[in-house]
């Protein structure tokens, strides 16, 4: 699946020291991938940006607060314009934000940016796994910063004796997201974005220069392939009700309707759902889902109940029309 008219738009959150540096210049070390960042340090001058290093096709630094504390987000909007403009073709931006940033405003502000082509991609919520385990069970739920993530990264695990007690305190405090543990932020990658193909690059590869990269648990995937239109009664049911442990879903479906079928592209990340039409292009027909730990029978069961091929009830498309306006 290569169609893609939207890029995107990550977002890496966590207090001071957690690791969100490490992990973005991790996602840069990715093969091929062509990386936007957006870097904001809380203060004059920006401190962090001479740490993002790696395979960076554009980057672009907001300075002089924190993001979701700005009286004018122009910056961030403009920011995320450039770099999700179809020229560039990057496969994703990354907004790195301080640690004093809110994540459910920033959520809001990416998600409801004025650029065109910035596509919510999710919120990635960086965790110091040590620091969590010494925290007590009140101070874990009273923090509301877990809520609104998409996945959830335990950092620092190799220092963490009891690692998985800590996952699973993760996973009680951040029910919504998927969680996985890391070592200086290596995360594999396709459970936040895809590296478009290319057939050749004559451009650098500083991947070789930077530190080591950890060995990262790899994120399961399943795959359908759809060989007839499908109903879009079952697809915005697929859509909408979530699989636990599933980060993502993406996918190009034809969708039947009356006796014509029209190709649409969607992207569902933690129920955040974005549904748009395919335009040109003879990309295959597919669904995947992207994740840890899910029930894979599950997800096969539930993309064959959208790959019968049937009618789509009146109903059923205007759910589907709402999705698209919603996604605009």
């Amino acid at each position: 699946m290569t169609a893609r008219s939207t890029v995107p738009v990550v977002a890496i959150t966590g207090p001071l020291g957690v690791g969100k540096t490490s992990l973005v210049n991790a996602l840069l070390r990715t093969p091929g991938a062509r990386i936007g960042v957006v870097v904001n340090d809380f203060g004059a001058v920006n401190i962090d940006a001479g740490l993002v290093v790696g395979q960076i096709d554009e980057a672009a630094s907001i300075s002089g607060g924190c993001i979701c504390c700005l009286d004018d987000t122009r910056g961030l909007d403009d920011a995320l314009e450039r770099l999700t403009d179809a020229r560039l073709a990057l496969d994703v931006v990354l907004v790195e934000a301080s640690g004093a940033a809110d994540p459910a405003v920033l959520s809001r502000l990416i998600r409801f940016s004025s650029a065109p082509r910035a596509r919510w991609g999710g919120l990635v919520e960086v965790v110091d796994a040590a620091w969590f385990g010494r925290t007590t069970e009140a101070q874990r739920l009273g923090d509301a910063r877990y809520r609104t993530a998409s996945l959830v990264v335990a950092n620092k695990t190799d220092r963490t004796p009891d690692a998985d007690r800590v996952l699973r305190a993760l996973g009680d405090v951040a029910p919504r997201a998927v969680v996985v543990q890391a070592v200086r932020g290596a995360i594999d990658p396709t459970v936040l974005f895809d590296v478009a193909e290319r057939a050749a690059s004559d451009e650098l590869d500083f991947s070789g220069l930077t530190e080591p990269e950890h060995v990262h648990h790899h994120a399961e995937a399943v795959t359908r392939e759809l060989h007839a239109p499908v109903s879009a009664d079952t697809l915005v049911d697929l859509l909408d009700i979530p699989v636990p442990g599933v980060a993502r879903i993406k996918g190009i479906v034809d969708v039947r309707i009356g006796n014509a079928s029209r190709p649409y592209v969607v992207h569902v990340v933690t129920g955040t759902v974005h549904v748009e039409p395919l335009g040109t292009g003879t990309a295959a027909r597919a669904l995947v889902a992207i994740g840890y730990g899910f029930d894979a029978e599950v997800v096969r069961a539930r993309f064959e109940s959208v790959a019968v091929d049937g009618p789509s009830s009146p109903a059923g498309v205007r759910r589907l029309r709402r999705l698209l306006r919603l996604s605009r």
